[in-house]
């Protein structure tokens, strides 16, 4: 009888990877040339190529990957492609690298990925570690009784925050990059108007009140090293949930110097957490944390955002978290921020 070491069972069959790009945010003849010299010195097989349109975002055709029999799924594109991928590829087991690409690059970022050496990330997807991380999924009621739910892997929002990226120009985005976020907030700033929410996270009160912003999160960086949150993690199994409540132009400017400064300034050093604990707290943006939480918006429809990507406005809003539903291949070496 054959035994699974013996040579009349046959050559085991190689492996292949796949790689999901968006052809408007990276320079595919060098991307996919990377890929392919690194799964030949790996030993597998040629990797097969997929590309984002407006029509499918990355979802489809990361799907379509991991039904061929991809062993690894490698993904290069805006945030929004992150998060297309990264919803078909949760539950799977099938590794996933993020390559650094497009505006942001959020997630790479609070994975701490080396930004400037794509290669050494791509090389990760053949010969380096694996780590589970969570993904968010965001449930949208709309105003006509519609519902909607999709993932998400950073961060998302309602309010202010969905407003600024509904404004800001695609065309200074793809000239300046996240930088054309300020144009947005500013337009948004303008007309800006709290209004009030109910919201309740899991094991906790109902809460009413009245925001600019409520944000749930999977990790906490943002670009040019702004620390929204802190202590998030994106292997917790918990989420972070941000309300902006600024009372007047003064509190936009305790919201800044929250983010700015005491959160990706002070927090970094011994005497200036001691500065922190002496302070008197301001509400102008309160922090909680769950697995979950529900928030509906009592003055009608608001906009949302997951990703940095638009999805409409909704009245009512599930969030939860599925712990380490997300595998991802890091560098070999490369470790998980803590």
């Amino acid at each position: 009888m054959a035994t699974a070491s013996d040579p009349s069972n046959g050559p085991e069959p190689r492996r292949h990877a796949a790689l999901v790009y968006n052809p408007i945010k990276v320079e595919q003849r060098s991307l996919r040339a990377m890929v392919e010299r690194a799964s030949a010195d790996a030993g597998w097989d040629a990797p097969a190529f997929f590309e984002t349109t407006p029509e499918d975002l990355g979802d489809g055709v990361a799907q379509q990957a991991v039904d061929g029999g991809a062993d690894a799924v490698l993904v290069a594109g805006g945030d929004g492609t992150v998060r297309a991928v990264s919803e078909a590829m949760a539950g799977t087991g099938v590794p996933l690298t993020i390559v650094p690409s497009g505006t942001g690059n959020l997630l790479a970022r609070n994975l701490r990925l080396p930004m400037e050496d794509r290669e050494r990330v791509i090389r990760g997807t053949f010969e380096g570690d694996r780590a589970a991380i969570d993904v968010g999924y965001a449930g949208m009621r709309r105003a006509d009784g519609s519902y909607e739910e999709r993932a998400f892997v950073v961060m998302g929002g309602m309010g202010l925050d969905a407003a600024m990226i509904a404004n800001t120009s695609p065309q200074l985005k793809k000239t300046v990059g996240w930088v054309a976020y300020v144009d947005g907030a500013a337009r948004s700033l303008v007309n800006a108007r709290p209004f009030r929410v109910v919201y309740q996270i899991v094991g906790h009160r109902l809460h009413s009140t009245r925001v600019q912003s409520i944000l749930f999160a999977n990790c906490g960086s943002l670009p040019a090293g702004l620390e929204l949150i802190p202590e998030a993690s994106i292997a917790d199994g918990q989420l972070d949930i941000v309300i902006f409540q600024p009372k007047g132009p003064l509190g936009w400017i305790f919201v800044w110097r929250r983010v700015a400064w005491d959160n990706s300034v002070l927090r970094r050093f011994r005497a200036g957490r001691r500065i922190l604990a002496l302070r008197t707290k301001d509400s102008s943006v309160l922090y909680s944390r769950g697995t979950a939480v529900e928030v509906g918006a009592a003055e009608g429809a608001h906009p949302v955002q997951l990703d940095g990507d638009e999805f409409g406005e909704a009245v009512h809003i599930t969030v939860r978290v599925d712990p380490g539903a997300l595998t991802i291949a890091l560098p070999k070496g490369h470790r998980l921020p803590r």
